[in-house]
């Protein structure tokens, strides 16, 4: 296998640092069971259904992440070939034009360079992930009333 096709499979290498579940966590634990249903050949349907007994929202939050984790290895395979000279648009092929906008900078859809497109959206998926409000990493405990 040459050089180049095994850096493209190493496993190791991601655009960013990988996102990781404390272990010992509810998430962590959930975690390991996507990878073991992912990873056993079983049906994809069934492999991301909700486990019974587990919080739907840990569920699709620990999806996410991989999600996240995975595009982050695969975009780390090409993103030394994918340039601002390389790649000038960030496209879907030639009838479709993704363009940046966030409201802060970029106020109006802007045409960027792929790079600098998937930069911003890699750094706006991370605030996302790392927004307390939308994927709290803490359990908060639900206390219930007394019986009476």
């Amino acid at each position: 296998m040459s050089i180049a096709l095994k850096q493209v499979f190493n496993k190791d290498k991601t655009f960013r640092p990988k996102r990781k579940f404390e272990p010992g966590t509810q998430r962590f634990d959930l975690h390991k069971r996507a990878q073991a249903s992912l990873n056993s050949g079983v049906d994809l349907r069934a492999a991301v259904q909700l486990p019974s007994g587990e919080d739907q929202n840990d569920w699709v939050a620990v999806h996410v992440v991989d999600f996240f984790n995975r595009i982050n290895l695969i975009y780390g395979t090409i993103c030394e070939f994918c340039t601002e000279q390389t790649c000038p648009v960030m496209s879907g092929g030639p009838k479709y034009e993704y363009r940046w906008q966030d409201d802060l900078k970029y106020k109006k859809p802007t045409a960027l360079p792929a790079p600098q497109y998937m930069n911003l959206l890699m750094d706006w998926i991370e605030v996302q992930i790392n927004n307390e409000d939308i994927f709290p990493t803490c359990v908060v405990p639900v206390f219930q009333s007394p019986k009476e």
